[in-house]
């Protein structure tokens, strides 16, 4: 069984405490759980991470060092953060299989815009035009996985403010653009639309749920 829950607006570290409890629970034989969630102006640095992809730090933002895979990335309003706190044997799959998986739950999801996405070799993560100097990322993924459950997840650009990216190396790339469902088609999306084709995808392609 998994559990969808819709927290609204979040604190940073407030999830990230949240998401530390339900990973014990669940390593322990608790349910599964899915949490959608918006955050303030943040800026998270994976453990591996470069500080100098930090470039510039508006004064209304946070800068938080964290325990997933991946560098530096950014989360604030317009953007469906969807936390991932499941034991992925549960589902019959390996973390690299999980990954793609969550890369197909965004991949569909979008395709419901009109818009054509894809994965792009050796980086993690939703992209568009990817063999062209057009490149960008609408969805970014990173994860930490202990014991056989993960936590952390992606995070989809929707209506977001995407001028917090430009101050940064997104994922630590200096050659790829960042774009969101509202730069693509012109108008701002519903965001819990997003979120029930979000669930719907995500349910179809892990059948084990």
């Amino acid at each position: 069984m998994t559990e969808f829950q819709d927290i609204g607006l979040i604190d940073y570290q407030a999830a990230w405490t949240m998401q530390e409890e339900l990973m014990k629970d669940v390593q322990t034989g608790g349910t599964n759980r899915v949490l959608f969630v918006e955050h303030p102006h943040v800026y998270t640095l994976g453990r591996n991470g470069d500080t100098s992809n930090m470039l510039h730090q508006p004064t209304d933002t946070q800068l938080i060092k964290i325990n997933r895979g991946g560098d530096i990335t950014y989360h604030g309003p317009g953007q469906l953060v969807v936390y991932t706190i499941l034991r992925i044997r549960d589902y019959g799959v390996e973390i690299r299989e999980f990954v793609h998986g969550l890369e197909e739950t965004v991949i569909r999801t979008i395709s419901h815009y009109g818009i054509n996405a894809t994965r792009l070799a050796k980086a993690t993560g939703v992209w568009l035009d990817p063999l062209t100097p057009a490149v960008r990322k609408i969805c970014a993924i990173g994860l930490r996985c202990s014991q056989g459950v993960t936590m952390h997840g992606f995070a989809l650009n929707v209506n977001t403010d995407l001028k917090y990216f430009s101050y940064i190396n997104p994922c630590g790339f200096t050659n790829k653009g960042v774009t969101s469902i509202e730069r693509e088609t012109g108008e701002q999306a519903d965001m819990d639309e997003v979120k029930k084709l979000v669930k719907q995808n995500f349910t179809q392609i892990f059948m084990k749920i």
